[in-house]
């Protein structure tokens, strides 16, 4: 299964919108709340040069890039935590996703109406952040009262977990996201169990209007000097900006980007921060002359696992895995080349695959 980012904020502040520049979508855009209800994935695509340079020597028929998911969760409100809005089936609409894309709001419009009086993006992002941890207090005391039942035949085996959530609830009591709690040994796997809404990895998303680009604008350093403070990545992006550039043809959108002084487009610059959070790597494989592909893996997979992403029969059959770095096959000219230079190795299953490396599988059918 995909791992997958799910799109958080405020109601109106860009969210669906962003979503539509990603995935080019057609989901529903209004200025009121609630205008997504039911969670919309899409699947955006990382682009990566070292797989055009593949490309362009071995020229396969086909050569497709590495995609990364992206849920579109309808937006929270102050109280979401006590069911206020739809706030139940949205908090648990972001339980099922490994990640957090918290998109805030830094761009001025009379039109579009706000929770708040002023526009101020680290207020829109406590109160999110608050209702999460909210949540995963009722969610901890749940826990506490299922364990304190087993613990009373055997209180020897459960004391510690029970002590360790009580000290975990206090420091949610405090306002603290459970990201920040310092685990020690056991801790550990009890708080990856306890699956909490805020111990998910945050990326914070600036959206800015089209007037504050390139740089963002002081709302948006506000948001970039937080994601500073607590270690967590940033991207400041106009999503409305975004969203006609990815309607454009490739020429117009280069040239409609330098109008405005932009690098790279802002839906890369957020698919790989989205790469980053995830903590994913790259690998490719090379089917003969027919396709090049790039996969995304998480960093620390096994060769095994990188097959199995590939297809099942291939992880159920794998004899072993022929391995060659990308470089090495692009100076190469060919996968017969890279092996007649000594430049490519036989893996077993248990080689963790590293960024960038191309992957040949054998397999029993």
């Amino acid at each position: 299964m995909a791992l997958q980012i799910g799109i958080v904020g405020l109601p109106n502040v860009g969210k669906s919108t962003l979503f539509n520049a990603l995935t080019q979508a057609a989901v529903p855009v209004a200025s009121y709340p609630f205008t997504t209800i039911d969670p919309n994935v899409g699947v955006a695509a990382l682009p990566d040069s070292r797989l055009d340079q593949i490309t362009a020597i071995l020229q396969p028929k086909r050569s497709v890039l590495a995609t990364i998911e992206f849920v579109d969760i309808a937006g929270l409100v102050k109280g979401a935590s006590r069911g206020e809005g739809l706030g139940n089936q949205f908090l648990g609409h972001i339980r099922n996703v490994d990640a957090i894309a918290l998109v805030l709001r830094c761009f001025e419009d009379e039109d579009i109406p706000h929770q708040f009086e002023t526009i101020d993006p680290l207020l829109d992002l406590d109160t999110v952040n608050m209702e999460l941890v909210l949540a995963d207090v009722a969610t901890v005391d749940r826990q506490i009262e299922k364990i304190a039942g087993a613990a009373k035949a055997n209180p020897r085996e459960f004391g510690d977990q029970i002590a360790f959530l009580k000290s975990l609830r206090a420091h949610l009591n405090d306002g603290e996201r459970a990201a920040t709690y310092p685990c020690k040994g056991q801790e550990g796997d009890w708080l990856m169990e306890a699956n909490l809404l805020s111990k998910k990895p945050q990326l914070l998303v600036a959206n800015v209007g089209e007037e504050s680009l390139p740089t963002g604008g002081p709302l948006a350093q506000r948001v970039q000097e937080r994601a500073m403070q607590t270690g967590e990545g940033a991207v400041v992006l106009c999503a409305g900006v975004e969203t006609e550039l990815a309607q454009l043809p490739p020429d117009e959108a280069s040239e409609f980007r330098k109008e405005l002084d932009l690098g790279e487009p802002g839906l890369t610059r957020l698919a790989r921060a989205g790469y980053q959070l995830l903590n994913l790597i790259t690998f490719f494989t090379a089917t003969g002359t027919d396709e090049v592909r790039a996969w995304p893996l998480q960093a620390g997979r096994t060769v095994w696992e990188a097959a199995g992403m590939i297809h099942t029969d291939m992880q159920r059959g794998f004899i072993r895995a022929e391995v060659a770095a990308w470089n090495d096959i692009a100076t190469a000219g060919s996968w017969t080349a890279t092996r007649s230079q000594g430049r490519s190795r036989v893996e077993g299953r248990d080689y963790v695959v590293q960024d960038g490396d191309v992957l040949h599988i054998r397999f029993n059918v």
